[in-house]
């Protein structure tokens, strides 16, 4: 199964590596890990979404809040939480294929943010559906790069 979860942590060496040790010696694997300071410059959110057991899930967020500058847990399975990713997509256009790019962006609210001759560089923000759905429509072009964030989340 599938989770999210957010931990607050103090803002000093060797944080991350502790958190993600402490799943992966767990047996989890680890689908997307997103760190970034929060609005106060002492914390950082690491948000990581991971596969594996409930039960076992359960004692990993137990331990978690054992480790020394973890400040708070979050797990996101209860309630409907905000989710979001960002990915930038290098896709290939050429001057007959631009007009039909740029339609899908439309519909998707993406944003081109750079154009060559050879191809755009489109960005897209939403939730896994909608990145989902939007790469299954510009695959058939060529994709040339993709960079994604890996997701964020906060309760609501």
């Amino acid at each position: 199964m599938r989770h999210t979860i957010s931990v607050l942590v103090e803002n000093k060496f060797g944080v991350l590596a502790r958190v993600a040790g402490m799943f992966s010696g767990r047996g989890f694997n680890i689908d997307s890990l997103n760190v970034a300071p929060t609005h106060d410059a002492g914390l950082s959110r690491i948000t990581v979404v991971l596969k594996g057991d409930d039960s076992a899930l359960d004692l990993a967020i137990k331990q978690l809040r054992k480790l020394i500058n973890v400040v708070d847990v979050t797990d996101f399975k209860l309630g409907k939480p905000v989710l979001r990713e960002l990915v930038l997509a290098k896709v290939k256009a050429d001057a007959k294929s631009r007009s039909e790019i740029m339609q899908i962006c439309d519909i998707f609210r993406a944003k081109i943010v750079n154009v060559a001759d050879s191809g755009v560089i489109i960005e897209l923000m939403g939730d896994e559906g909608k990145v989902a759905a939007f790469l299954g429509l510009i695959e058939p072009f060529g994709v040339m790069e993709l960079a994604r964030t890996g997701q964020l989340a906060l309760t609501r």
